[in-house]
């Protein structure tokens, strides 16, 4: 074979094997995989047994399972709302700084994910990791900054393990409707979830009514969404407890929160707790762990059931 003829059949090779590569690694998109939800919010504690107790005494979830460090003190724990969505809590790092770990959202295929934002850009790892409860998962980072955990609840993983357990009734909701987060770069985020991750916006409110306040985007493939909680320049670190928040859902608040007042651990909860009519007309009420942290008790429907039109304010600039 001669060189020429020889450096053509290899270019051919060549050419082949390129035609043959995942999209990704072509240069082209992959396909976006399921997005199911909010799987859950991670949050730091600066006294973390106060915090476990208001998480499990007075919230009433339980916890599954917990990790330890190698020296043997606590790394996180898991207090379970519902199969598949968790709130996590994890002992702080530094004192005065912002309570939010990460956010979670789950996916049925994390290897697809991992390919698929890799194909539009976003900075991921060079593999899936397995955490240590048995789960596929890795993490990025939204323009913002927020680390976003994509996770794959796995058949021999500790959540799928504790099916059917660590629900009781008594807990003050069975579901976590969503997870506010802290945005100033509003078109950047509202690029990254809408048009990269796929999500929906669904409904934006105004507390002044000359600047937008709040943006809701749904998951692609379920029914809990992200709330932005816009400002033009984020609070101080150890401000942003109420604004970094969960939502959980509750059929009737006035009776939830009878409930929480007949709590033994009502006694050491020193706010009061004040139902309310939200901006978007729907019932809610607000609770705060022992860092300030907000857990926000919402009603699924509008008072009169009818929905609340959207702001037409502009974002914060």
């Amino acid at each position: 074979m001669s060189a020429v003829t020889n450096a053509a059949h290899w270019l051919g090779a060549i050419l082949l094997a390129m035609a043959l590569l995942p999209a990704p690694l072509a240069g082209q998109d992959a396909a976006r995989p399921r997005i199911l939800g909010v799987a859950h919010i991670a949050i730091y504690a600066h006294d973390y047994e106060k915090s476990r107790a208001f998480y499990r005494d007075f919230l009433g979830f339980e916890e599954p399972y917990s990790l330890a460090k190698p020296d043997g003190t606590p790394a996180m724990t898991f207090f379970k709302i519902n199969e598949r969505q968790y709130l996590e809590l994890f002992p702080e790092t530094a004192a005065t700084t912002d309570r939010l770990n990460h956010i979670s959202i789950e996916t049925g295929n994390a290897e697809a994910m991992r390919l698929y934002l890799a194909s539009r850009g976003v900075s991921v790892p060079q593999q899936v990791g397995k955490g240590r409860i048995g789960n596929s998962n890795f993490n990025v980072k939204d323009p913002e900054g927020h680390t976003i955990e994509i996770v794959q609840y796995e058949p021999d993983g500790w959540t799928v393990r504790e099916r059917g357990r660590h629900m009781p009734e008594s807990r003050v909701s069975k579901r976590l409707a969503h997870v506010g987060i802290i945005v100033t770069a509003f078109d950047a985020e509202m690029k990254f979830y809408t048009g990269i991750l796929g999500f929906r916006e669904i409904w934006r409110g105004s507390s002044s009514g000359t600047q937008l306040s709040w943006v809701n985007l749904k998951v692609p493939d379920g029914d809990d969404y992200i709330e932005f909680m816009l400002f033009k320049d984020a609070p101080a670190p150890e401000k942003r407890g109420t604004a970094h928040h969960l939502c959980l859902e509750v059929p009737d608040v006035a009776a939830s929160v009878a409930a929480l007042e007949a709590k033994p651990y009502r006694q050491q909860y020193t706010r009061a707790i004040e139902p309310k009519i939200g901006v978007n007309r729907k019932r809610q009420a607000n609770l705060f762990d022992p860092d300030g942290t907000r857990t926000e008790i919402m009603e699924p429907a509008t008072v009169d059931g009818r929905p609340t039109p959207p702001s037409t304010a502009p974002p914060p600039r």
